[in-house]
This record gives C-alpha cells, structure tokens and sequence, in this order.
C-alpha cells in the first residue's frame, strides 16, 4: 500500500533547500538517517521525484552486504558505470581509482545539477564511502547534491561507525526520521479502511509500532474488507491468522537489519514475555518476575549495558512499551508473535531454561519460575518439581484454579514416583471439581485411584473420587469405589471408620442407599460402636434428628460429647460438618458459626472433600435463619444462571434455594421467578439440595399469589422428603407451608391435619423456632378462641428463644394481628402489627413490610407502617437493649440478663445506632431522652 508522507515535513524540506542550491550550482551532503521501517527509502525516492521535477538528473543506487567486499562496488552503480569498469586498471591504486570516477561525475555535473540518490549508505563498501566523503568535501565547488540514507538503531553489537563520522558538521545537513506517531498512523488506517471503528484501528498502531513498513505491510495482509463496528479488536494475534504474510516478514527483515546478536536478544525478549502474567495494574513486580535486563543477558550472553540501551531505544521506536509494573513488552501481540515467528522452538525453550535457573538464583517466586518451566521440557531440573508444586499452592491461595491445573500438569510430566503421583494426581482431579469440570476431575482422580499409595492418600482419593462422582449423579458408583477401598484397609481400622462415614454421607443422594446405608450403620452402632467412630455417629445423631427420633437438646448434648472425644484428623472433618448442621437447626448459631469456621480452616483447599460444600451449605442456612438476606444475595446468588443455556444450568443447590428465599425475604420478585425457572425441577430429586429448592419455589409462588402452584410444589417437597425418612421440620418445614396453602384455598380441615402434625413433630425436636412455627400456622388453621391461644402462645415461644428468631417472630406477630382484627380487639391487633412492621423493617423484608402495612390499615389504623428513625422507633426489644446499653451494661451482660443471643443484641443496638441517627454507645442515653411526650401522637395509627 502506498500513500502519501506522513510527518516528513522537514525531511522534505531540507532536501528542498539542498536542491535550489544544487540548481544554482553548489553542491553538498544530506543525510537522511533512521531506524529500519521509519521510512527511510519513501522519503529518498520522494526526494528523487522533487529533483527530477526541478530538472536536476538523478542517479541512484540502493547499497547491499553483498557488495561490501568489492571496492567501488556502490560508486560504479551509483554512475552505471559497471559495464565500462568492471574492474581496475592495472597498476591502478584506490586514489586513482576515486579521481577517474571523480572525473566522472564531474562530468556528468558539467551538463546540468546533478542528484547523487544512496539508499542504505551503512552497507555501502569502505571505498565508497570514503569517495562519498571526499565529494561531500568538495561539494560547494562539484554542483553535485549527495542525498544518502543510513540506518541509525541502537543494537546489541555496536555498529559501524557512520558516512559522516570524520566530516566536519558544517558540510553535512544531516536529519532522523522519527518513528510514525499514533495520529498519522491512525489516520493511515482509516484512509485504508474508512468504516473501521477506533478500537480498531487503535490495535492496528500498536502492530505497527510507529514503523510506516509494518503498517503497510499489516494493512496488505489484512486485505481491503472493512471491519464492522467498534467492538474488541479483530486484529489476529498470530502470524498464522495473516495472509499472504506481508507482516511477518516485514518483522524478519527489521530483525536481519539488526543483526544476529540483536535478533536473538529480541527474540528471547519475545519468548520471555509469553511466561509473564497479563499486563494489570496491581500485578507482579520486577521483583517476583526477575530483572529483565539480566533474565536476557543470562539467555543471550549478550552485554547487560548494550541490553539496556537497546531496550530503551526500542522503547523509544515504539515497538517495545512498557507495561504497568515497568516490564518492557512489545507493543501488540502480533508483534510479538512475529519477532518468534521461524524461530526453532529448541531456542525459545532454551531461552526459558536459563531464565527460571537465572531466577531462581536471583531469589524469584516460585510462581514466576514455574511460568518459564511451564515451557520447557520435562527433566534436567532436580528442583523443577519443588518449584511448580509451591506455584500451585500460590494460585490455589489466590483463587486461580487454572493457574494451579497448568503448574500441576506440567508436574505430572517430570519422571515421579507412584506415591507422589497419586497425591498430585488428587489434587489435579480436585482443582479440576472446583473448576466446574467434573468429567476432567472424575479422569484424573480415577487415574490416581488405581497407583499405589499410602493407605491415608487412598482414602482421600477416594473421597475426593467419590465427591465428584455423586455431583454427577453417579451415586451406586461412588459407593462401589468407596466400599472397595475400605475393603483395602482392614489393617487400618481408624481409615476404614473414615471411608465408611464418607459411605454414609455421599449415599445420602440416593434414597435407597440411604436408608440401607444408615439401617447397616445403627445396627453397627449398637452390636459393635468400634465400627462406627465419632463422626459415624455424629451422622446417626443427625439422622435421627431429621426422622423426628430426637430433641434438640438430646442432639446437641451427645454432639458435644462427640467433638470432646479424640478423632482422627482425616474423619474430623466429618464430624465438624456434621455437628454444625446439627447446631445449626438447634438454633444454637453462634456454636454451629465457630464450627463451620473450624470445619472451613481445617479443608485442604487443594483436596476435593464432601464437608466442604456441606459446611457452605450450613453457613447458608445460619444466615437465612438470621434473616440476614443481603449476605445471601452478596454470596450465593448467581444471576448469571438465567443466561446460561440449559444444557449448562446446574443443579440447584441449598445454597441456592437460600438465595431465592433471600430474593423473596426482599420482595425482588420477578428476579426470583426468573431464578426459578432457571432450574429444571420436574426429575427425581433424590438429594435433599433439589427438594429444599422447591421448598423455596413454593415460598415465591405463595408470597405472589398462586397458592395453588405453592400447594403442588410443597407437597411434592413432603413427599421427596418423606421417602428419604425425612420426617422432622428441622429442615423444611413443607406442612405448615402446604396447611397455610390450603387455607388460602379453602381447605380447612386439611391444613388442620398438615398444622397439627407440624406441631407433633415441632414438639419432639422442641426449639423455640420449630414450636413457635408450627404453633402459628395451627392457630391460624384453628381459628376462634383456641386459635387466638396458639397463635399468643407462639409469639411468647419466639419471643422467649435464645437463638434470633426475628423473622419467625415477625411472622407471629403478624398472624396475631390478623386474628386479633378478625376477633374485634383492634387496638391490640395494631401492636403487634405495628411491631411486626418494624422488625420486618428492620431486616429488610420488605415483602412482610407491606403486608404489615395493608393489615394495619384494614385495621382502621392511619399513618406510616413503620416509623423509621427517632426513639419513637424503637421497637419494645430495641428500646429495653438501648436503655441496658445506656446504663452501662456490656453486651454480654444484656444477652445473659434478657436470655438472648450476643448476635441478638449486637443485631438489635445496631438497628437502635440507625433509628436513633447516632454511632457511638456514649450518645445512647442523650438520644432516648428525646423521647418527650408527643412523639408517638405523630405516628400514631
């Protein structure tokens, strides 16, 4: 492609001067010098063109290495004289050789101006040059302009010195030619391809490095169909992309320009930045990756302070660019990928060797080490191995599994022993599962399970096996695997309790197996509790408490035990697990909190293990029991689901039907629908994950008034659970919600029967929250007098819990209210439904806010719900903690003194610090004295 000069103005200015005075008969010397690609030779032949206009006769030649050897090799071209002198006369010495060739020109000076055009001076042979010096000497009297070309770029091996190094100044005009700046550059491109967008065309200047050689070279190979829009930038990244391969070799001829030791110190530039991190603000520093400068100079051999000049030249050109943490890297990918391009691949993994030993004996991190082995073949290295195992605990810690899949293949190539490959094997299969690759982690985790190990890294291949194996529906599988490795360890009676806990844990999925995994496993209990072990029976503990076999007290009475008794470390996170999810529905949060953090240290993040999502699973179910909607939103709910193709969408889990809970808690209704629908519900769920989602399914279509699709959804939960022996409300209270259903519908007397048995079962676990449930919905399906006792009944039940029953509670107070209304003692229907407002208010459910509000005015009751800030918004519990706190009182001493929870009180005096507009305790008492008569008539209902 051809155009016209960009940004030469001077250049072709000073030619312009230089041939006026040639016109007049003076000659002289300018010197056009730049780097290769700035355009040296454009800009000549443009000087050539003006000449011949401006009547001069112009002679030209182009000057090559090839002829360096023969003297006068560029002067007999320059004057076509080749065919008259082929070679010198004989007896006939350099100096008269350069007077007949002066005599020459001078001849040809004698007939009209004359232009001397010398393309690439720097090849020229030395007697050439020094002939052209001579001319430049005798320019003012010759009538002979000499316009030459040089290149002039900072290399590795110094080169020559150039045309005018023993002229005086005075007899050169001599002019560099900048690199082509981004504007020009840019408006090149669009005069190429006038629709292309900026985002476009600004990849484009980066390819070309201010070079206008690389520009027209990439704008070939592009071709001339325009780009459509600014979206990212199609450029390739690969030479390989690029047809016909103009720019490529664009690239080679700036790299053969430079010379052997410059290409290669290039190159190995090239290959080095391939292991550096992406160029981010905040990434790693030149510390962690090495100094570049002596990472090259180890790779090349090459001088550190040539290394230097030649990185801050070539910055300076444009083709190198510094990135943010001041690595240099070349200006587009392209770019790089054309330096390495025809480079044997021996030489680029070369390269990558001598920089991770060059950085590991600087003192680099491992993970930058390990970036460079990841490129080098395995073996040779006795340290590789230490190394790339250190950068997969770096990228595990920091959240970057694929980082740790990369480190850990490469691993897995160096010759290991079978030992160690199965631990890494393991671990492989593990980052694999967090990833989202199950069928890759089932691979490798298989590979592992058939090598020989030690009996501890069996079993945790083979939990970690089993895992994946059940997340993919493989559940007769999974057992399979798990009851042939205990049978491998009848020498090891601790590992085989282990292996036969993970049994009964991972069977749960199945509801065959789980009922003839825990059948097998109480009789073991009972004939021989040596089989069983503490987590073993922390999992009966659990299993009786969801068959409605056990109170809450009993429970957590004999998990205490449990986690006082010593447990072998691979079974303690069993037993963690499976006592936080047992604190947890005993109401007892703060404990079932400090366990899941015990349980959630204890993980080996590189270890794929069951408890895990477990233990996430019960942090979930701590925080939908607080009511605290925002950190279930914050960190289980994935909006992104709803776009995924269905092929793609996962299997809802606990954590997300806590999430769709949380959706409805804020009256984010049709976010909630759209998440719902997200998940295809109408299989056999087997696992208790999929039928607590369409527990909370049901809860979005009773909230948005369909209780009928809540009716269908809540008993289909019932009958899933029921069939896994699932029989207490602990964990999905599904009758209360059908009975509240079939009120809605008119079905009296089977939400009677639904409430009723609710509460039998509520009454045998016996927490404030269970009872106080199922005492609500019982009184309303009850109605009447007795309906008024149950329903006065559970709000003293949740009022008088330890554990923060605020939502529970909430809905309490709300159901009094309406059957206070319906019984005609509306003033006291107002309180509790004013109180109902403000805690619901002050959690954020705005879907009970409203409800609250529209039966408060079916009361008669006028104004706000909800007064939100003064002292007369104080709820009864709020007001008693704030007047505690204003005497002095610490938080402890409030909870042991009211019976409540810490957690409670902090929750409550945080809400008190937000009505009362104040953030320090000490401002407590001054701001519950502004409680002057009067306040509460201006919210009065």
């Amino acid at each position: 492609m051809s155009g016209p000069l960009r940004e030469r103005d001077r250049a072709q200015g000073l030619i312009a001067t230089a041939v006026e005075r040639a016109r007049s008969g003076a000659g002289g010397l300018v010197v056009l010098r730049g780097a290769t690609g700035t355009g040296r030779t454009a800009v000549l032949e443009a000087a050539g063109a003006y000449a011949t206009k401006a009547g001069l006769r112009v002679l030209r030649v182009r000057c090559s290495s090839e002829h360096t050897a023969v003297p006068f090799a560029a002067v007999r071209q320059l004057l076509a004289l080749d065919a008259e002198l082929p070679h010198p006369l004989p007896g006939e010495d350099e100096r008269a050789r350069a007077a007949r060739l002066w005599r020459t020109v001078r001849s040809y000076a004698a007939e009209g101006p004359l232009l001397l055009a010398v393309d690439d001076v720097h090849l020229a042979d030395d007697a050439s040059c020094r002939w052209l010096r001579e001319l430049a000497r005798r320019g003012d009297r010759s009538g002979v302009l000499v316009v030459a070309t040089e290149r002039s770029q900072y290399d590795i091996d110094p080169g020559p010195a150039g045309l005018t190094r023993t002229l005086s100044p005075s007899l050169v005009h001599a002019h560099t030619l900048a690199p082509l700046g981004d504007a020009a550059a840019a408006d090149l491109v669009q005069q190429a391809f006038p629709s292309a967008g900026p985002g476009w065309r600004a990849a484009c200047v980066r390819a070309a490095a201010g070079s206008p050689l690389l520009l027209h070279a990439l704008l070939d190979d592009l071709g001339t169909e325009p780009p459509e829009g600014d979206g990212p930038p199609p450029l390739p990244e690969t030479c390989a992309a690029l047809y016909p391969g103009s720019y490529p070799a664009a690239v080679s001829w700036w790299l053969h320009s430079a010379g052997p030791a410059t290409a290669h110190v290039a190159r190995c530039l090239a290959a080095l930045e391939e292991a550096w991190p992406p160029d981010e603000p905040g990434g790693d520093d030149l510390d962690g990756q090495g100094d570049p400068v002596r990472l090259l100079a180890e790779a090349t051999g090459a001088d550190p302070a040539r290394i230097t000049g030649w990185i801050a030249a070539t910055t300076r050109l444009g083709l190198l660019r510094p990135d943010a943490t001041g690595r240099p890297r070349y200006a587009h990918p392209l770019l790089r990928d054309a330096v390495l391009s025809g480079w044997p691949e021996a030489q680029r993994q070369a390269a990558h060797r001598a920089a991770a030993q060059a950085m590991l004996r600087g003192g680099a991190r491992a993970e930058a080490v390990a970036r460079h082995l990841l490129r080098v073949p395995a073996g040779g290295l006795p340290w590789a191995v230490r190394v790339l195992r250190d950068a997969v605990t770096v990228a595990v810690h920091d959240a970057r599994p694929a980082d740790a899949i990369a480190y850990l293949r490469r691993t897995l190539d160096e010759p290991l022993p079978d030992t160690l490959r199965r631990r890494l094997l393991t671990e492989l299969g593990s980052l694999h599962y967090a990833s989202a690759d199950a069928p890759a982690a089932i691979a490798r985790l298989a590979e592992a399970h058939h090598l020989t190990a030690e009996p501890r890294d069996r079993v945790r291949t083979a939990v970690a096996l089993g895992t994946a194996l059940v997340s993919r529906g493989e559940v007769p599988t999974a057992l399979e695997v798990l009851l042939r490795t205990e049978g491998q360890l009848s020498a090891h009676p601790d590992l085989a309790r282990t292996v036969r806990t993970a049994t009964a844990l991972l069977g749960d999925g199945d509801t065959e197996a789980r009922q003839r995994i825990y059948r097998r496993l109480c009789e073991a209990a009972q004939y021989s509790p040596e089989l069983v072990g503490t987590a073993g029976q922390a999992l009966l503990v659990r299993y009786a408490a969801t068959g409605a076999a056990i109170s809450a007290q009993e429970a957590m009475a004999r998990i205490r035990d449990l986690l006082a008794q010593p447990t072998d470390p691979l079974a303690e996170p069993f037993l963690l697990g499976t006592a936080a999810a047992v604190a947890q529905w005993a109401d007892e949060l703060d404990e079932a909190d400090r366990l899941v953090d015990h349980g959630l240290a204890a993980q080996q993040p590189m270890l794929l293990h069951p408890m895990r999502h477990l233990l996430l699973n019960t942090r979930a179910d701590i925080a939908a029991a607080r009511g605290d909607a925002g950190h279930l939103l914050a960190a289980h709910y994935d909006a992104s689901v709803v776009e995924r193709p269905k092929e793609l969408r996962p299997v809802p889990s606990n954590r997300d039907a806590n999430a769709l809970l949380a959706l409805v808690h804020t009256g984010r209704f049709e976010e909630g629908r759209r998440f719902a629908a997200a998940f295809d519900l109408r299989g056999p769920a087997k696992s208790f994950e999929g039928n607590r989602f369409l527990y909370a399914r049901g809860a979005l279509r009773a909230t948005t008034g369909d209780p009928a699709g809540a009716l269908h959804d809540f008993l289909a939960c019932g009958r899933r659970q029921s069939a896994r022996g699932v029989l207490s409300p602990v964990v999905t209270p599904w009758r209360t919600a059908a009975a509240q259903c079939r009120l809605a519908l008119g079905g009296g007397r089977d939400a009677l029967a639904l409430a009723a048995e609710e509460l039998r079962l509520a009454r045998v676990w016996n927490t404030p929250r269970t009872v106080g449930r199922a005492l609500r919905v019982l009184g309303a399906a009850t109605g009447g007098r007795r309906g008024l006792e149950l329903a006065e009944e559970a709000v003293a039940t949740l009022r008088e819990a330890t554990a923060d029953s605020g939502m529970e509670l909430v809905r309490a107070l709300l159901a009094q209210g309406r059957q206070l209304h319906a019984a005609g003692e509306r003033g006291h229907a107002r309180d509790c439904l004013r109180e109902a407002a403000e805690l619901a208010e002050g959690r954020g459910a705005v879907g009970m806010v409203t409800q609250a509000g529209q039966a408060l005015r079916r009361s008669g009751a006028r104004g706000p719900a909800v007064v939100r800030t003064g002292p007369a918004a104080l709820t009864g519990s709020e007001r008693r903690i704030a007047e505690l706190a204003a005497d002095g009182l610490s938080n402890p001493e409030i909870a042991d003194l009211l019976h409540l929870a810490r957690r409670t009180v902090e929750t409550h005096l945080t809400s008190v610090y937000r009505k009362l507009r104040i953030r320090r305790r000490t401002e407590l008492a001054d701001a519950l004295e502004r409680d002057r008569p009067g306040a509460l008539e201006a919210c009065t209902f």
